[in-house]
């Protein structure tokens, strides 16, 4: 199992990751409303501005403050 840094220590299983996007579209935007009504967002910013969302094969979005090249390029490491 690889696990790769998302920003301010926190670490996920790249083997979950499906999607990593940017959340300024209004689907995602949508997306990441209906994971925080359902209980299935994950706030891993620290207070900061999310730059990117991590979209897991379990149905968790985590949102990370991290832009979405860097966390791609962690994953490609």
């Amino acid at each position: 199992m690889k696990l790769i840094n998302i920003g301010f220590g926190n670490i996920v299983s790249t083997d979950r990751v499906i999607a990593i996007v940017s959340p300024e579209s209004a689907p995602i935007k949508r997306l990441i409303q209906d994971a925080r009504d359902s209980g299935n967002a994950i706030d891993a910013t620290c207070g900061r501005k999310t730059r990117a969302v991590l979209i897991m094969d379990s149905g968790h979005i985590i949102l990370s403050a991290v832009q979405p090249e860097t966390v791609a390029g962690r994953l490609n490491e």
